[in-house]
């Protein structure tokens, strides 16, 4: 694969460079890093023996592929400042993870030929779980395949069309938060029934785990492990019941509507 460069080195970044040498993708001489940040360009190289350097094109010019971890805020100022490079080296991979950010808005700062891709992890990846949806704006199945081996050291990926990328955003870009307020709900309800906190917490925490790993591995449709838990006039029915007239099931879908508007609102912005 080569060298691969990062253009910033937060959270989704270091998951990135940790997935990378876990699965022996690179050795951390084949990978460089740029930050802002001072201290957090420190930190990482010296936390993972990878180059850094106060240069974001000298970055791209090192590299194979970029993957360009910054906010969309500044996205478009980036890729402006590193396109002549990226056009210079040939054959370069630019990997864009700045969410709501479409190709087309990147393309018109880069020049033709650059080849460039999106992709929208999620934070799970920070432990290696992640999920992550990657397109393009072209017939380059080489980039795709190479998106698709970095991010899978991460957790697993699918390819989409970008028309449906604010589709994923909504899902599982925003789901882990979902998730994470059900998980919190059914801890509170655990106490408010009189459990300690800290047991309430690991009971919602390991039926949540537990529940998504059996679903995976048995391969169950998510209604039938729900009919086999409920049993005639028995206690999770009666919870069902309470989950519908709140409109749980609705609630749920609204959510990852409204997320997938505001994506699409954020990308014509």
């Amino acid at each position: 694969m080569g060298t691969i460069g990062f253009i910033g080195a937060g959270n989704m970044g270091e998951a990135l460079i940790r997935g990378i040498l876990k699965a022996n993708l690179a050795a951390p001489h084949q990978i460089i890093i740029a930050d802002v940040n001072q201290n957090r360009r420190a930190q990482i190289g010296e936390r993972y023996g990878v180059a850094v350097s106060e240069s974001n094109s000298q970055v791209v010019a090192c590299s194979e592929v970029t993957i360009l971890a910054v906010k969309p805020q500044i996205i478009h100022s980036v890729v402006k400042e590193i396109g002549e490079v990226a056009a210079a080296g040939g054959n370069k991979l630019l990997i864009s993870i700045a969410a709501g950010v479409r190709l087309s808005s990147l393309r018109v700062c880069l020049s033709e030929g650059v080849r460039i891709i999106r992709v929208m992890p999620n934070t799970p990846a920070l432990v290696l779980e992640g999920m992550s949806a990657i397109c393009s704006d072209g017939a380059d199945q080489e980039g795709l395949a190479t998106a698709e081996k970095i991010f899978s050291a991460v957790g697993k990926v699918v390819i989409v069309e970008e028309s449906l990328i604010d589709a994923v955003t909504g899902l599982s870009g925003s789901g882990p938060a979902y998730v994470a307020l059900m998980i919190e709900a059914l801890a509170d309800g655990g106490v408010l029934m009189g459990l300690p906190r800290k047991i309430s917490q690991e009971l919602a925490l390991q039926t949540v785990l537990g529940t998504a790993r059996l679903l995976m591995e048995a391969h169950y449709h998510p209604a039938a492990l729900k009919d086999m838990v409920s049993s005639p006039a028995g206690t999770t029915i009666q919870g069902i019941y309470a989950l519908e007239k709140a409109g749980f099931r609705a609630g749920l879908m609204e959510a990852v509507r409204s997320a997938a508007v505001r994506s699409r609102e954020l990308g014509q912005s």
